[in-house]
Order: structure tokens, then sequence, then C-alpha cells
């Protein structure tokens, strides 16, 4: 799972013990060498639907780790792309690896939960974030969102169907989850991150109680499951 260049056991353990921010910091040199990060494959995908539904000018990647979505939205905007995260690591690290030029780059030091943006954007993208919100925490986070956007701008982000419970994948995310909050009740700092609670259809019922219009797009590149329903979808929430 891990690359020679990857974190050591003993630094993911210090991640693990530490808040979210600063957990992020430490393993921000490392990040690009572990399976955290989203799989090009994925972000390919999610490229070519938005170009399908482009174009956009201005585009801002929500929690942008070291820079993968921020890439993505280069191919896909005119004017300019800003990539936002909490962790001074994760951004020192993405300001290396994405360089501006056309469209222009720029990168923030904020917390997606209370945004420093005018509305400012006609796409906002997120890749793998999600999980360090608790449930009671996504309204408040789309509220951020709808109010950055211009009127008819785009909230965008994949979704993969939850496995089976018949699956060793089930058993083993839920095993992950009983775990962190075990440590989250008995060790502090918090460190949030939670596979199984990032449900579609609680999420898409937030969003439209913030005032989007929903709609899913399969994202055709991985197949479907037995039940005939998308492995991977992209959630597309317009700002109307």
């Amino acid at each position: 799972m891990f690359s020679p260049e990857g974190p050591s056991l003993r630094e993911l353990v210090v991640q693990a013990l530490s808040s979210v921010e600063h957990g992020y910091d430490l393993l921000a040199p490392k990040f690009d060498h572990t399976p955290f990060r989203t799989p090009a494959p994925l972000l390919h995908a999610v490229a070519a639907m938005l170009e399908r539904i482009g174009p956009f000018d201005d585009g801002l990647d929500l929690c942008c780790g070291t820079g993968a979505g921020a890439d993505v939205l280069t191919k896909v905007c005119r004017e300019s792309v800003t990539g936002v995260d909490f962790s001074a690591g994760m951004l020192a690290v993405a300001q290396e690896r994405v360089r501006s030029g056309e469209p222009r780059v720029s990168w923030v030091r904020g917390d997606a939960r209370a945004l420093p943006f005018a509305p400012a954007f006609d796409l906002v993208v997120s890749f793998g974030a999600f999980g360090h919100f608790l449930p009671r925490e996504l309204p408040g986070l789309f509220d951020q969102v709808h109010s950055v956007l211009r009127p008819g701008g785009c909230f965008a982000f994949p979704v993969i169907a939850p496995p089976r419970p018949t699956s060793p994948a089930y058993w083993m995310l839920s095993g992950f989850d009983a775990a962190m909050k075990v440590r989250n009740a008995v060790w502090r700092p918090p460190f949030v991150m939670y596979y199984r609670d990032f449900r579609l259809g609680y999420v898409r019922g937030e969003l439209e109680r913030t005032g989007f219009d929903v709609d899913l797009h399969s994202l055709p590149e991985f197949g479907r499951r037995g039940d005939g329903s998308p492995r991977v979808r992209m959630v597309v929430a317009r700002r109307p």
C-alpha cells in the first residue's frame, strides 16, 4: 500500500495521535507516496466530466491538500484556480508541485468551515476530505460552499459506492471507523477521519436544504456493480 518513499509505521502512529491539522503538517512531505492520495484515474474521470459540464472561469479546491484537485481545476478553469487548506505543510507541498501559469494558481490557508472568500467562484471541487467532518458539520460546510459560489456555480465531488456488508472492504472500513471512535473517546486532541459517515442520501438531502439543485452523474470509467448501480458517481450541486 505504501511506496518506499512513504511514511514509516512510527510516523503514521505519531500522525494518528496528533490533531488533524498537525497530523497533516507532519505527513505532508510524504503524503503523495501514500494510498490516501486521490487516485489518478478518479482525478482524470472527474476532469473529463467537468469538461462536459463547463466551461468555468474561477475554481476553488476545497481542502486541497497537496493539490491533486487543483491539478484538475487547471484543466477546466480559464481564469484562476485557488486551493484552500488549514494545513500549512500540505499547502507548502501543493505550492511546490502545482506551478502557476494560465490559469493563475494561488493558495490560501483557511478553515473550510469559515471560508475567507466572497462569491467569487464558478466551480468548487473537493477530493477525499469529507471524512474529516462529522455529519453534524456538513450543513455548515455546505452553507460555506454555497456562499462562495456565484449564481449558477457548481459544487462537484466524486462519491464511491459503499462496499457490500459481505465484502472484506466493508469490515475493514467499519473496523477503522470503530478504532478511530475509540481513539477519540480516550485521547486528545481528536483526529476526525471516518470512512462510513459520508452517506449519499444524507448528503444529497443536506445539499438541497442548503439551496442547491443536485444532479448525479455516473463515471462510466469505473463500471457498475452487480445490481446495475454505478461504482462511482459525481455529485454536481448547482447554486441556482
